[in-house]
């Protein structure tokens, strides 16, 4: 029996004002799958993911998750059926604590199409993916490094119990350390059902996480 993809993307387009960046993509990802995006810096790796999200200014295409058409959702509505997005910039809650960052992302667990449930996530299975974390529980996260607040964004991502995770630059800026702490923790996620579409200029790192690739250039999917 064929089993439908759990992100199933057809022939989507995106712009920024009158500039096309995304052009006719075609791609999809199986329930419990890592994908990548490869490409180099412009290629359209991050506006493939915003365009998703349904964070683009303007798409045209289909987008079907979970059995839902998201084609033209809001972002929060893609959020709700559990697609998480980590945004490359971050954008954690700086003024607030590691913890409070957590628990503002924190929502019901979810089940997927077929009724099965998705995995659950709390606090305790979170800082066990990123002890680090557990350690700096009440430290503003203004005083964390870059690849600890890169760890601080998937922990809160995940705290929404998400289906799949929109993964953008994950080993980008930050240490080695952190790096190969990423890479675990991507396929952490795999090892628990959690499907992954990462994009990453990394070709190494992509390799080592991911089922299979897909290549962009100038915002064109030119091959798997």
């Amino acid at each position: 029996m064929t089993t439908s993809p759990l992100l199933d993307v057809q022939s989507l387009n995106a712009w920024y004002g009158a500039a096309q960046v995304v052009f006719d993509a075609q791609l999809h990802v199986q329930r419990g799958e890592v994908v990548a995006l490869v490409g180099r810096n412009g290629a359209g790796k991050s506006s493939t993911l915003k365009a998703i999200m349904g964070l683009m200014p303007r798409r045209t295409g289909r987008v079907l998750f979970a059995g839902h058409d998201i084609s033209k959702a809001e972002p929060y509505q893609a959020a709700r059926l559990g697609l998480g997005y980590v945004p490359e910039d971050r954008r954690i809650f700086t003024d607030l604590t590691v913890l409070e960052n957590l628990t503002i992302g924190q929502q019901a667990g979810r089940s997927f199409a077929d009724g099965s449930p998705a995995p659950q996530w709390s606090l305790e299975k979170v800082f066990a993916l990123f002890p680090n974390l557990a350690e700096m529980q009440q430290r503003l996260a203004s005083h964390m490094s870059g690849g600890e607040q890169q760890m601080l964004t998937v922990a809160r991502t995940l705290m929404g119990n998400p289906l799949m995770v929109l993964l953008d630059e994950p080993s980008e800026g930050v240490a080695p350390v952190i790096v190969e702490q990423m890479g675990e923790m991507i396929l952490a996620l795999k090892a628990q059902g959690v499907s992954v579409l990462l994009s990453e200029q990394n070709t190494h790192f992509a390799d080592w996480v991911s089922d299979r690739s897909y290549a962009l250039d100038r915002g064109v999917i030119a091959s798997m």
